[in-house]
């Protein structure tokens, strides 16, 4: 009985070994992997630089690689021809500040190791045009047409015959567009129901686009209850809302809201043949609190004499288009440059938005920048601090969306999102992926 329980004893002591053995080589791994996803984050997979303009990049990293370029680059303070750099690569070294200069536009790649052994990430240098841009802030009335019809649901319907018909169930499905019926180009929701009214029961052809495909698909619509042909799908041709309008360049475009016009049904990003921007007058504001986001609330006069602008481009990272001469010329702001990510600091900053007959520049705080999300729209985190308009607004509400962020007199982004438990506090999308566009 001893031996039994010396053994049983050494057993479970063996045991107990090799369970913390294998905790503790969990918990090293574990905080090797978080380690090197810390440094990994801190620097992010494209940076931007302004041509013609010195800069200065410290992430403070102890990461290390070549810059390989085919124009001179300034870099530690180290001038080089334009002749003698091509084709050369140039040593950088992120543990301490580096200062870069481009001459031109162009693109670059690095690849960074930590401590100059361990792979780190290859990233691309972006050299872009130093531009600077005219606040916004204005309250905008969007109207947009889809590039076909949206199909945003299929469903099922009980027919003359006392039967349930689903004519276009496994061939159309939501977040399709019928571009073509018959060979005619589809423009407007209601030519599409007509059409189909006036089939007599005939096989119709859709041409549809399905994310990056088009093709064909064939189905026979049915007689419903009240003696009308249908197909048992539900359509929208087009989208309206209120949001902000970001900046105005130098050539006379805009951007606007810092995150694209998504369907309401389907939750993807809306395909446009176009649309229009109009005035709009702030008339009702719903106080966000916590769980329950608020709202402006515009009146838009949809009329030739209030159009503000024409919008040509619906993307994740807002949308785009040419104002009117009418609001450049009324637009108070001066130009001002750009803030690219690696130059915003954690720290005050404003914004600025219209919450009745004027904009106005507010108080905030950005509290934290992510340099590398997965989520575009997200980079910037920002809290409300500004008394009047938390006092007004409770923070940042739907309709703010677009709203500039501003610090040490650049453009640095645009307020894209709020918390819902915490309407104080939201996300904003940084300018230079505003600009990517």
């Amino acid at each position: 009985m001893k031996i039994n329980r010396i053994e049983s004893n050494s057993f479970r002591l063996l045991l107990y070994r090799k369970i913390l053995y294998i905790l503790l080589i969990a918990g090293i791994v574990l905080t090797v992997f978080s380690v090197y996803y810390t440094m990994w984050s801190r620097i992010p997979s494209t940076i931007m630089v302004k041509a013609g303009t010195t800069q200065t990049l410290d992430f403070k990293l102890p990461a290390s690689g070549r810059l390989y370029r085919e124009e001179a680059l300034l870099t530690s303070g180290v001038a080089k021809s334009a002749s003698s750099a091509k084709q050369e690569s140039v040593e950088i070294d992120f543990s301490v500040p580096i200062t870069v200069k481009a001459n031109q536009i162009d693109n670059y790649t690095m690849n960074l190791k930590l401590f100059g052994v361990i792979p780190l990430k290859e990233v691309d240098v972006k050299v872009i045009q130093d531009i600077k841009l005219k606040p916004s802030g204005i309250p905008v009335g969007i109207y947009v047409k889809t590039a076909g019809v949206l199909v945003v649901g299929v469903g099922e319907f009980e027919g003359e015959d006392g039967q349930i018909h689903e004519p276009a169930k496994y061939v159309i499905k939501p977040g399709d567009y019928i571009l073509e019926m018959n060979e005619e180009i589809l423009e407007s929701k209601k030519q599409l129901i007509e059409n189909i009214s006036h089939c007599e029961g005939q096989e119709i052809v859709f041409k549809i686009r399905r994310e990056e495909e088009i093709f064909d698909v064939q189905a026979k619509p049915e007689l419903n209850l009240n003696g009308e042909y249908k197909m048992g799908i539900w359509v929208r041709d087009n989208a309206q809302g209120v949001g902000t309008m970001t900046y105005i360049d130098e050539s006379g475009c805009f951007g606007a809201l810092g995150h694209g016009i998504n369907d309401v049904d389907t939750s993807e990003l809306m395909e446009l043949s176009g649309g229009t921007l109009y005035h709009t007058e702030i008339i009702g504001i719903t106080r966000g609190r916590n769980g329950a986001p608020g709202e402006l609330t515009g009146f838009i006069e949809y009329d030739d004499n209030n159009i503000l602008g024409t919008i040509t481009a619906n993307t994740a990272k807002g949308i785009y288009g040419v104002c009117s001469q009418e609001i450049i010329s009324q637009n108070e702001y001066e130009y001002m440059p750009i803030g690219l990510k690696h130059e915003i600091q954690e720290g005050e900053a404003q914004i600025i938005c219209s919450l009745g007959a004027e904009t106005k520049v507010y108080d905030v705080e950005i509290t934290d920048i992510h340099l590398e999300n997965d989520n575009v729209n997200r980079g910037i985190v920002l809290k409300i601090t500004d008394e009047d308009l938390l006092a007004t607004t409770g923070g940042i509400v739907q309709g703010m969306s677009g709203s500039p962020i501003v610090q040490n007199g650049r453009i640095v982004g645009a307020v894209t999102h709020v918390l819902v438990n915490d309407p104080t506090r939201g996300y904003g999308i940084f300018i230079e992926n505003m600009l990517e566009h």
